[in-house]
This record gives C-alpha cells, sequence and structure tokens, in this order.
C-alpha cells in the first residue's frame, strides 16, 4: 500500500449521438483508442471486459472480513460496487485502463539515511496526480463520445474500482507479492486511471504474475504488513498509519517509520522489475525541491495557515497540518538529533492531542 490513497471517484456520464453508424472496425476503434491516449498523454493504455477477474471480490471481501482495511470505512460501504464493476455501472461492457509514468530520478530508498530530514512517497513530492490524471480521463472520455455512439464514465484512482486487478487483467502489469501493480516497462511507478464505456472492445490479453521466488518487497517492509505474500494489513502499512489513520499512533510502529512522515515507498523501491524504470517526462511529478529532503526543523514550525501554504495543490494537504506534524515528530524522534528537542518542545502543548503526545514522546526518545 504505497501509494494511497484517497476515495476519489470523477464519475461522469457522456452520452454519444445516438442513431450514427459505425464507420470502424473494433480493431481499428481500439487502435484509435491507444492513439489518442497516447497524445492526450497516457504513457501505456490497455483493454478488459466490464468485470472483474475471478477471485478478485472474494479476495477484497476477506480483506475487509478481516479488518485489515482499518480504518478506511469508504472501502466498506462500498464494497459491493468496488467488488463488481457491474454493480458500479450495470451498463458498462468495456474497461479502458490508462498509466501514467511518475518514475523518480533516483532511489528513494537513499533518503532513509537522512535522519534529520523527511522523507515523503515519491508521488506526493509535487502536485496532485488526482488532478493531472483526471483531466486527461475526461480528454479521452469526450472524444470518445464525440467520435462514436456511446456512453462513458471515468474513475481516478480509489474510486469503487478495483483498478489493480482490471489492469492486470487488461495487459498493464500484474499484483505483485506486496498487493501494487508491477510493469515490465516502468516497474513500480504507474498512476493508473479508467474510462467505463458501453463499446463493445477487443480485450488485451492479461499479464502474467513475473514475481516468481523473489521476496525482496515482503522482507524489507519496516513494519511487517505483509501476513503472507499477495496479502497486506493495512494497519500496519506506513502509507496507512502516515495518511489514513487519525490521532495517535501506535508505539509500536513509531520507530520502524524512522524519517517517513508521509507514505513509504520501500516495498515499490525494492522490486528488481525498476531497473527498467525511467524518470517520468511529466514536469508536474518532478519533484519540488523544497520536498525532496526537507528539514524536519522547518517542517514541525507550520501552522495550519503555513502548511496550507507550503501544500497546496498537494495531496499531502488533504491529511491537514495535526496529521502531518504528528508524522514530522515522529521522524524527529528517529532522528538522533538532540538539537532537535527544543524544537518539539514548543509542541508540547499544542491543542491538537496527537501533536502534543508524540512531541512529549519524541522528546524522551532524543533524551535517550
Amino acid at each position: 500500500m504505497a501509494r494511497k490513497p484517497v476515495a476519489l471517484t470523477i464519475p461522469i456520464l457522456l452520452h454519444g449521438a445516438r442513431g450514427s453508424e459505425q464507420e470502424m472496425t473494433i480493431k481499428t476503434l481500439t487502435d484509435s483508442i491507444r492513439e489518442q491516449a497516447s497524445e492526450i498523454g497516457f504513457d501505456v493504455v490497455a483493454i478488459t471486459a466490464a468485470s472483474l477477474p475471478e477471485g478478485a471480490g472474494e479476495a477484497l471481501r476477506a480483506f475487509i472480513g478481516a479488518g485489515h482495511h482499518g480504518t478506511m470505512e469508504w472501502m466498506e460501504t462500498r464494497i459491493e460496487q468496488r467488488a463488481s464493476p457491474d454493480g458500479l455501472w450495470a451498463e458498462a461492457r468495456s474497461v479502458i485502463m490508462l498509466g501514467v509514468n511518475y518514475g523518480p530520478d533516483s532511489d528513494p530508498l537513499e533518503k532513509l539515511k537522512l535522519k534529520s530530514r523527511g522523507n515523503i512517497s515519491v508521488y506526493a513530492q509535487n502536485r496532485d496526480y488526482h488532478d493531472l490524471v483526471k483531466k486527461r480521463l475526461k480528454r479521452l472520455a469526450r472524444w470518445l463520445v464525440a467520435t462514436h455512439d456511446c456512453d462513458v464514465k471515468v474513475f481516478v484512482d480509489t474510486a469503487p474500482v478495483m483498478e489493480k486487478p482490471l489492469a492486470e487483467q487488461a495487459g498493464l502489469g500484474w499484483q505483485g507479492k506486496h498487493t501494487n501493480m508491477v510493469s515490465r516497462e516502468f516497474g513500480s511507478w504507474l498512476f493508473l486511471g479508467s474510462v467505463f464505456t458501453t463499446l463493445e472492445l477487443t480485450p488485451d490479453k492479461p499479464e502474467s504474475d513475473h514475481c516468481g521466488n523473489c521476496r525482496a518487497c515482503l522482507g524489507i517492509c519496516p513494519t511487517r504488513a505483509f501476513p503472507a505474500p499477495y496479502k497486506i494489513d493495512a494497519r500496519r502499512c506506513i502509507s496507512y498509519l502516515t495518511i489514513e489513520h487519525k490521532g495517535v499512533i501506535p508505539l509500536e510502529f513509531r520507530k520502524a517509520m524512522g524519517n517517513r512522515i508521509y507514505g513509504c515507498d520501500d516495498c515499490l523501491a525494492v522490486c528488481p522489475w525498476n531497473k527498467f524504470a525511467h524518470q517520468t517526462k511529466e514536469i508536474a511529478f518532478h519533484p519540488r525541491e523544497e520536498l525532496k529532503a526537507p528539514l524536519l526543523a522547518e517542517l514541525a514550525i507550520l501552522d495550519d495557515a503555513g502548511f496550507r501554504t507550503m501544500f497546496s495543490g498537494s495531496p499531502i494537504k488533504r491529511i491537514g497540518r495535526d496529521r502531518f506534524i504528528r508524522n514530522v515528530l515522529i521522524a524527529i524522534g528517529n532522528s538522533g538529533d538532540e538539537g532537535l528537542i527544543g524544537v518539539a518542545q514548543k509542541l508540547l502543548n499544542d491543542p491538537a492531542i496527537e501533536v502534543s503526545e508524540t512531541a512529549r514522546w519524541a522528546i524522551t526518545e532524543l533524551r535517550r
């Protein structure tokens, strides 16, 4: 669970002109969709049926039944829609799965050594990808409706759509043992989006699993969030803890969090398939200089207004100042830098309990 992930749905329903004659064969249509998607800025596109692979819905229900989704109630409340594209939109016949490369220019694991600086997940070091992907999906959807007799809906990331099983079924990649997508061309670094349509399109061949005997992603997890290969307990995942978890973070996870203040890329970055990955060409995903490895001392002094200004247009803004400062204080406590004690002391009387309690913990850790 590296990326994290916000329950954001951008459903738009567009109607094509009824009664118009189909001018292209299905093959020509799919080729034109790929060409148009590439022109719009998608790095990869594939097509699948509007149905999930066998067992995907059952795996989701087992995940939620075990409580592994933690406090992400949105997964539970819309489980039937998530478990079946038919439950989300009965008229859908095909799904166009699209990906945008956000590959970093260096190994994210190297920043874990910078103890007095914060480590922000690769995907959150610049603009919120939802906005960019959403705009491109809408452009493709409008073109599709304008040129063919169909209806469409578009979805970005963690809508009630199981993007990863659909992407695997479409051939974009496969879900690795860490449950994230892996691509032979882009490694771990793909943002996903989908266009549901009433068109009957020829599906692409599914991708097979190429993990083999590798267990690198399972072994590197600092909090042991994988109870078994291809299974994750989000409650133990640092991405979940730093983004979705509200309030005080349990003591058992704090030391393992290191300097990770928003998300975690460990299981993604260690994947051997990243040797084929390359840096994204999308400027909006190039890291902002001030977010590459920000000083913890400078982040800890942010008030609400300063936080909102610094993270305007960033996915980090969603978690709010209090949760973010809580994460920063855990990194301060793990820094070993006694010079940061004064920074933590200024937050001892913070009105947010998750901030004041974590400040006390950080000071105790530094004094040791």
